[in-house]
């Protein structure tokens, strides 16, 4: 398949009105587009085309169980996809959409069986990014769509990061510049009759879903490893996700005694005969200087003052050490309130639950 690449520039989508129209006659004939959001690179097709749907399952080696978002323009579409939007479900849109969070509602029979992992539900989002706005806009569907990335590797914040992994596999990738948050939506279940759940913590945290509708519960999944068998309700709840190819152990516990840990891993693999090039520490701007003797790559995320540039950057962090050839690397922990919960909830998955304690 020949892959197409426009560039496209937020700002000024509508003045770039003919490559956003191709890629719009891609959706509407059944084909498969990466365009951006404000959260990663998405991999969309007609949400209520099954075949076309399972383009994208084939391109990104993707289980079939694993659900995918549909993508929505305007609320009024949740009409025809759900069979009823709840109050809090009501309150939820009204403070966060368009924007990082998705809903998971009943579905109705509309949504094909492929789009909803064979669940009765479907999760739902419109997303805030303005090129994917007008896409969805103007095919005139709701458009299903995971990261664009091959399954279970690090989700791509740029175009760049779509070419490398689905070049010759996708109809057409939209370029759209970076994403702005750097990590998948929020998604809260909100289908039953009961409190909110969250499957996946996201740039909108759980203490801003609580500002708005009260205390949620949240799925052992977000923390932990789910349980064999297992369905997952959401994407990104399910299977390891995120990783790099290098061996990735996170090390959690007091910052001090973390860098320490770190520190002597580091040590341990080189002396075993490790080369330093191979090693890699992920860390923060504050924690570099903590490293300056260990053998290994350093890899800052950004300002741990600031974790909005840690999740921002985990993604591109990730392939890097792939770009670097690392096989070795033991990444900080973050404590798990606000979005720190989203780094870790990726960084637990990309390590394939990898976790050290000191």
């Amino acid at each position: 398949m020949n892959t197409k690449i426009v560039k496209i520039s937020e700002d000024t989508p509508f003045a770039e009105a003919a490559k956003l129209h191709d890629a719009v006659k891609v959706i509407k004939s059944g084909g498969v587009v990466a365009f951006p959001t404000e959260t990663v690179y998405g991999l969309g097709a007609n949400g209520l085309d099954e075949s076309a749907c399972a383009k994208i399952f084939e391109a990104k080696g993707r289980p079939s169980d694993n659900p995918l978002i549909l993508h929505i323009s305007d609320i009024s579409q949740l009409d025809t996809l759900v069979t009823e939007v709840s109050d809090t479900a009501k309150l939820l849109a009204e403070n966060f959409w368009p924007g990082p969070m998705t809903l998971v509602l009943k579905r109705t029979s509309l949504v094909p069986s492929l789009v909803s992992g064979g669940l009765d539900t479907v999760a739902v989002r419109m997303p805030s990014n303005r090129i994917a706005h007008e896409l969805i806009k103007q095919s005139g569907v709701p458009i299903a769509a995971p990261s664009a990335n091959v399954s279970g590797r690090p989700s791509s914040t740029r175009a760049e990061h779509v070419e490398t992994d689905l070049t010759g596999q996708v109809d057409m990738i939209i370029d759209g510049g970076s994403s702005v948050y750097g990590l998948e939506s929020t998604i809260v279940d909100v289908s039953g009759n009961g409190k909110p759940c969250l499957l996946r913590p996201g740039s909108i945290t759980v203490e801003q879903l609580e500002s708005v509708v009260g205390k949620i519960d949240i799925d052992p999944a977000v923390t932990a490893h789910m349980l064999s068998g297992e369905r997952p309700k959401a994407p990104g709840m399910a299977y390891v996700h995120y990783a790099p190819r290098a061996k990735l152990t996170v090390v959690t516990g007091n910052i001090s005694s973390v860098r320490k840990k770190i520190t002597e891993l580091s040590q341990k693999q080189h002396a075993e005969g490790v080369d330093i090039s191979n090693i890699a520490i992920i860390t923060t701007n504050e924690g570099l200087e903590h490293y300056r003797n260990a053998p290994a790559k350093l890899f800052s995320l950004g300002k741990r003052s600031d974790l909005n540039e840690p999740a921002a950057n985990l993604y591109d962090v990730l392939r890097s050490l792939d770009e670097a050839g690392i096989t070795h690397a033991f990444a900080e922990s973050f404590d798990e309130t606000g979005i720190g919960l989203s780094i870790m909830n990726r960084m637990k998955k990309a390590a394939g639950y990898r976790i050290l304690s000191v």
